[in-house]
């Protein structure tokens, strides 16, 4: 005789305090839930459409520089300090938290070409016009610099070797320097008027590359007594950037409105070209993830590209910015610092949408799940168009249509010439091998 009882746990059903939530059961059997994929995308819709609306990147601006922002270097152990730099020679200390200078002095006579803290967060070096190097102390006033060494050439950049007590510097020539030596230690040179932004790789330190006024790039290794290798490219390179998680990867800023990611080991042509600004890039700088980037231009925006992505995923403006001369972004991975030629440097929020402070975990929860309803339905056209769209300034809109203009006529004039040609004298040429004229070695 079977006798069939009915049993219930209450640790299925009870809550341990009245604070819990109610346990409900639940079968995730598909076939009883026929409606789910139609309900998941409509809040999958639902949540990009309040992520559009909650958008608000601008999170406030540091004022106080009286000529414009021309170098900002971020403090490598502390994220609330950062210092900044200014076309009158003036250099300034920052508490990000409290928006606030806690120290300014005269660095230089004329522009602070740049800046950087030393590996052990002790001490600031800075260059100027005025052909000076300085070593500066962060504790509160110190009005005269530690050092002062006086170069024989024009400085225009400056950057710091990761975990040795080395540093580079670039103007009529690329010099590598030490702490405590007033002679540069090696001199290089490779037949080029000027070179105006020098960047070690933060990885691989004793590599390091340089752009120069004759639209080249190269690339040194202090470990050898010259430069290893050179590109030129059709258009000159404002700044460069090492991604500080894939070794030999570097972003270059163009004045062809573009953007190059490159590979050290092979740089005949670029393995990705980032488009959408409209004018100039003037600098770039990678996230501590090296998965996105950010990019400042003379036509006065900040864009977010991804690594992998042609184009931007992300735009900010404002009214009052002027052109930008220097972006960075926090080594949290989640603010942005730009500054531009109307004497402000301006704190972004790397995520448009993001809350800023602490989460309660039901609210992780569900941003979590929203974030993956969104990748789930992305490639929907309704999402992808409300995703995508942004507002941009009208001299920014009309001039991105005239460049698809532009770019549509010589595509159809390259196939027109292709059509009527000979079989195989007008070849097609791949967008990433068009802007490298030659490499040299």
């Amino acid at each position: 005789m079977k006798v069939k009882v009915l049993s219930r746990n209450p640790d299925e059903y009870l809550r341990e305090t009245k604070r819990d939530i109610h346990k409900v059961p639940r079968n995730y059997d598909p076939a009883l839930h026929p409606l789910e994929a139609p309900r998941e995308y409509a809040r999958a819709l639902q949540s990009t459409k309040m992520e559009r609306m909650f958008a608000k990147p601008f999170v406030g601006n540091l004022d106080g520089h009286r000529d414009g922002v021309a170098c900002i270097a971020k403090h490598p152990q502390t994220l609330s300090l950062l210092a900044s730099g200014a076309c009158d020679g003036e250099v300034r200390f920052w508490n990000l938290p409290l928006r606030e200078c806690t120290r300014s002095f005269q660095a230089h006579n004329g522009y602070v070409r740049g800046l950087t803290f030393t590996p052990d967060s002790q001490n600031l070096l800075s260059i100027g016009d005025d052909k000076t190097i300085k070593l500066w102390g962060l504790e509160e006033g110190q009005e005269e610099p530690i050092n002062t060494v006086l170069s024989k050439t024009i400085l225009t950049s400056l950057s710091h070797q990761y975990g040795e007590n080395k540093f580079v510097t670039c103007g009529e020539v690329c010099q590598l320097w030490e702490h405590g030596r007033n002679e540069p230690i090696r001199t290089y040179e490779w037949g080029v008027d000027s070179l105006h932004n020098v960047a070690f790789n933060q990885i691989e330190n004793h590599l390091l590359a340089a752009c120069c006024s004759d639209r080249s790039i190269i690339l040194y290794d202090t470990r050898d007594t010259g430069p290893i290798r050179k590109i030129v490219m059709k258009m000159r390179a404002n700044s460069l950037c090492w991604n500080p998680m894939e070794a030999f990867h570097f972003t270059v800023a163009n004045e062809d409105f573009n953007l190059y990611t490159f590979d050290a080991r092979k740089m005949k042509y670029p393995i990705n070209v980032h488009m959408d600004h409209v004018e100039a890039v003037v600098d770039v700088d990678y996230s501590p993830t090296g998965k996105e980037f950010v990019s400042g231009s003379y036509d006065k925006s900040i864009r977010i590209f991804e690594v992998h992505k042609g184009h931007s995923r992300e735009i900010y403006h404002t009214k009052r910015m002027q052109r930008l001369t220097v972006v960075s972004w926090s080594l949290d991975n989640k603010y942005i610092m730009s500054g531009s030629d109307e004497m402000n440097i301006r704190v972004w929020k790397a995520n448009a949408s993001e809350k800023l402070g602490a989460l309660r975990p039901r609210e992780k929860a569900a941003l979590e799940y929203h974030e993956a309803l969104k990748t789930k339905f992305a490639q929907h056209p309704q999402i992808k168009r409300i995703a995508r769209h942004r507002h941009v300034p009208k001299h920014i809109y009309h001039a991105s249509e005239e460049q698809a203009i532009m770019r549509e006529k010589m595509k159809r004039k390259e196939a027109n010439r292709r059509k009527h040609s000979k079989k195989g004298t007008v070849p097609h040429v791949p967008e990433r091998h068009r802007h490298v004229v030659k490499e040299q070695k």
